[in-house]
């Protein structure tokens, strides 16, 4: 009998099942029986006798071999809720796995259930009337943020080793923040998204949650590659995990910039000095050559709204307005909006701010390799919200939650988040931004990181 789920990461609870020393079955009990007792309300759907079966039967020599994973609730998979963490969607089922899913499991993982998102992932905070809060295990009385805030809470938690995640606005970047967890939002179309494709704002890209570097690099290994149902998507890259030290020769000289606040977000006093403090170690540990450029990034959180809502526009159908009550009332207040001011002028705008930002980012990236800022603009809040609109004392609006992350989506660059220590007893985080397809060194900087000054694998 084993104690509990694995508190170790993917790649070493592979490496156990390989020993002998553990054995996929007992871990998924392990893991079931933590779900069970858990009240974080991580997991919206569990599927318990199909992944008994996988595990029963499971490849160990497979680079995921008999590991249970969580499913984000607005990933596909066959026969498997595909709500979208929306009431009025709350008995629609998946006919197939998403690309992802398919590769997850072609690499030996077991998906085991899905993990609680905000409703069509549209806000950074994981709390719906279809599955109420889910709750961050470093204080339960604080969110684990969102979209993919399930995801975080059950990888953070000690409940699962590794989650599936997308990131659109930062859905993945801020709960691992919030969570203490690295997490990576790679270049735009890096993991494919089909079947059934939706382009809608083309900002959001598919991930991961996890412990460790290595996780992140192994996942990617496995999960990205074109594929023709999404045209979007990139060539196959191979070698992240393999490569993982080997690029610090590569990294030394480059030059970086260091912008907390990316000259547009109001950061929290304590965020800010904690996360320029892990930044000037960064540089310091990896060599890297600091320079001082102006950078302020265009304020797009509005602008990123509008153009996301098309899609839940197409999923709710005709069931829209009836159903207006049962959304959640960021959601509720966004499908108002789109139905009184979208319109041509409004794409217009939102054409003219993408291009702002496009122009921005490129003009930084010119100069500099790297930047570094804060993931998040504070530590998590409450659990149930609402979205916090003061910080250091000024009113800096909703969408100051996510004004760190946005800028890399619309951008389609790819950023990492670094855990980088804590402020009143939660977790904060150093994102890094870096030009597009270098996700390979920012796995080297998290790594550099992860070895000099190693994060809690799980909330204690």
């Amino acid at each position: 009998m084993i104690d509990g789920p694995w508190d170790g990461d993917a790649v070493s609870l592979v490496e156990a099942f390989r020993a002998g020393t553990r054995s996929p079955l007992e871990e998924l009990d392990a893991t079931l029986a933590a779900i069970e007792a858990s009240d974080i309300n991580a997991f919206s759907h569990l599927d318990p006798d199909a992944a008994r079966a996988a595990a029963a039967a499971a490849d160990v020599s497979q680079p995921f071999g008999g590991v249970p994973i969580g499913v984000k609730e607005l990933d596909s998979v066959a026969g498997w809720p595909a709500t979208e963490a929306s009431v009025p969607l709350k008995d629609e089922i998946a006919p197939h796995d998403s690309t992802k899913v398919a590769r997850l499991r072609t690499a030996g993982a077991i998906p085991i259930g899905l993990t609680t998102s905000s409703e069509f992932g549209g806000v950074n905070l994981t709390y719906t009337r279809l599955n109420g809060a889910t709750r961050n295990p470093w204080h339960p009385e604080h969110t684990p943020g969102g979209s993919s805030g399930g995801s975080a809470a059950a990888v953070a938690g000690g409940l699962v080793t590794l989650a599936t995640g997308g990131d659109g606005g930062g859905s993945i970047r801020i709960p691992a923040g919030f969570t203490g967890l690295p997490g990576l939002k790679a270049t735009y179309g890096r993991i494919p998204k089909g079947p059934d494709m939706v382009m809608a704002s083309l900002t959001a890209v598919s991930g991961c949650l996890s412990r460790s570097v290595r996780d992140i690099a192994r996942y990617f290994d496995h999960t990205n590659g074109f594929d023709h149902r999404d045209p979007y998507s990139l060539p196959r890259v191979e070698g992240w995990e393999a490569g993982l030290g080997s690029l610090r020769e590569a990294l030394r000289g480059k030059r970086v910039a260091v912008s907390i606040d990316l000259g547009s977000a109001t950061v929290d006093d304590e965020v800010a000095a904690a996360v320029d403090i892990a930044a000037r170690a960064l540089i310091a540990d990896a060599g890297l050559e600091l320079v001082d450029i102006p950078i302020k990034t265009p304020e797009l959180s509005y602008e990123w709204a509008l153009s996301g809502l098309s899609e839940i526009v197409m999923r709710l159908g005709d069931r829209y307005p009836d159903c207006a009550d049962d959304l959640t009332p960021e959601i509720k207040f966004g499908m108002q909006i789109v139905g009184d001011m979208y319109d041509i002028k409004a794409r217009a705008r939102i054409e003219a701010q993408r291009v702002r930002m496009n122009e921005t980012m490129a003009a930084i990236f010119d100069q500099v390799d790297f930047v570094l800022a804060s993931t998040n603009p504070n530590v998590a809040f409450g659990s149930t919200g609402p979205l916090p609109t003061m910080f250091n004392g000024v009113d800096a609006g909703p969408g100051n939650n996510g004004a760190l992350t946005i800028p890399s989506n619309i951008f389609g660059n790819p950023a990492m988040q670094i855990p980088a220590g804590f402020v009143r007893g939660l977790p904060v985080g150093l994102q890094v931004l870096g030009k597009h397809h270098s996700e390979p060194l920012l796995l080297e900087l998290a790594h550099i990181v992860e070895q000099a000054r190693p994060w809690p694998l799980t909330a204690s």
